[in-house]
Order: C-alpha cells, then sequence, then structure tokens
C-alpha cells in the first residue's frame, strides 16, 4: 500500500514522477522539482538538523532538501538521463550518490560509513542510509532494474550500483587482469551475497564520464 497517489512517465530515457497530494507532504532532493500546482507550498530546510545536512554533503548529496506541502500535482526529474523506481520502504535501504530523488516525511535519511576499501571504488567513501516506513523514490542514469536475491551471490560493476537492501552482505573488490578489461574502470566491484533487492541502472555513470572527458579533450586538440 503506498502513501502517495503518483506516476512514472516518459520511461525509461527521460521518467517523470507526477506525486498527486492530498494535504500531503514530501521530500525531495533540491532541484528535483519541474512544475508544481499553485495550491503546493515549498520549503528548504535542513532535514535531520545541520549534522544530518553535513551528513549528506559528504555522501555527494545537497545540504538541503526541500518538502512540498499541500493539495495538487507535483512533478519531480533527476538532472540527468534516466529512469525512477518506487519502493515501499519498511526498514533500512542503502543508496549511491545522486540516486535519491524523494521520499515520505516519516523515512530518516542518513549516511553509513562503507568499507574503507571503498574509497578506491570511485563512488565514495559513504551511503546515503534511508530508515523507517515510508514511500521512496530513486532516480538512475540510464534504465533501472530490479534484482531479487534469495540467499544468492551476485557481482555488479560499482559505476551501475543504485542501492540495495538491508541484510545483504557486501564487499567493494578489485578485478584485475583479463577481468580489469571486461569491467569499469580499473575492474572494481561490488559482490553482494544473501537475501534482499538491488537496483542497479543499466548506463555506468564512471564511463560516461571519461568518455565526456575524453571527447571534451579530444575536440580541442
Amino acid at each position: 500500500m503506498t502513501e502517495y497517489d503518483f506516476k512514472i512517465e516518459h520511461r525509461p530515457a527521460c521518467s517523470l514522477l507526477k506525486v498527486y497530494l492530498k494535504d500531503q507532504s514530501i521530500i525531495a532532493e533540491t532541484g528535483t522539482m519541474v512544475y508544481m500546482s499553485k495550491g503546493i507550498e515549498i520549503d528548504t530546510g535542513i532535514k535531520g538538523g545541520l549534522m544530518g545536512a553535513l551528513k549528506r554533503m559528504v555522501v555527494g548529496e545537497s545540504l538541503f532538501l526541500n518538502r512540498f506541502h499541500g493539495t495538487g500535482t507535483l512533478a519531480l526529474a533527476p538532472n540527468y538521463v534516466g529512469d525512477i523506481v518506487h519502493h515501499r520502504l519498511d526498514g533500512t535501504l542503502y543508496v549511491q550518490s545522486g540516486a535519491y530523488l524523494a521520499s515520505s516525511p516519516d523515512v530518516e535519511i542518513d549516511t553509513k560509513l562503507g568499507d574503507l576499501k571503498m574509497i578506491f571504488g570511485g563512488m565514495g567513501l559513504f551511503l546515503m542510509k534511508l530508515e523507517g516506513k515510508g514511500d521512496v523514490f530513486l532516480s538512475s542514469f540510464g534504465a533501472l532494474e530490479t534484482i531479487e536475491l534469495e540467499d544468492e551471490e551476485i557481482i555488479v560493476d560499482n559505476g551501475n550500483l543504485v542501492g540495495f537492501t538491508e541484510g545483504l552482505e557486501y564487499s567493494l573488490k578489485r578485478v584485475g587482469g583479463l577481468k580489469a578489461a571486461i569491467f569499469s574502470g580499473e575492474g572494481r566491484v561490488y559482490e553482494f551475497r544473501g537475501t534482499g533487492k538491488i537496483f542497479i541502472q543499466t548506463r555506468n555513470i564512471l564511463e560516461f564520464g571519461r568518455f565526456l572527458s575524453e571527447y571534451v579533450v579530444n575536440k580541442n586538440r
């Protein structure tokens, strides 16, 4: 049972989230509002206090969050090309930097210090931690696929990971030699074990960044 009446349009490349608020509130990342009904009010604040804001800044998210409240239509979209997925949270969800779009006001937003080896993964040392019960909306670079594990193992390229549910054991490992040519960058991958849900994006944002960098350099020669 979802808290909001919503729909996701223009999937998967240019997804737009429409939330039909009925005297309700929703928290969203700053800079994601496309349009909203005149009856909706917006407040920008620091959720979780100054410490919470500083933690979000460390994980690569905005220092502030927007709170929308009222009755009407609110349209949200991420700042890059890709899809949007809804997850009904009842527990804890960990997401990569840039993947958070919006959530229910009761969902607590914090950060989790990962394995120290994660700092070499190119996606940062910290993960965003979403905890509680409510609706969560995540965004991806490219299309978004959900993988459900039942006492299984899987390897995911670090640039394709969006998020995962609590209960999964994970580690970031470096793959060398021939394998490094298959995986992105210098061959860093996540190994997951156990039972839970993993969200992945079909395009690798790290590789895309490298492609743009090389393109700009070659273009200016």
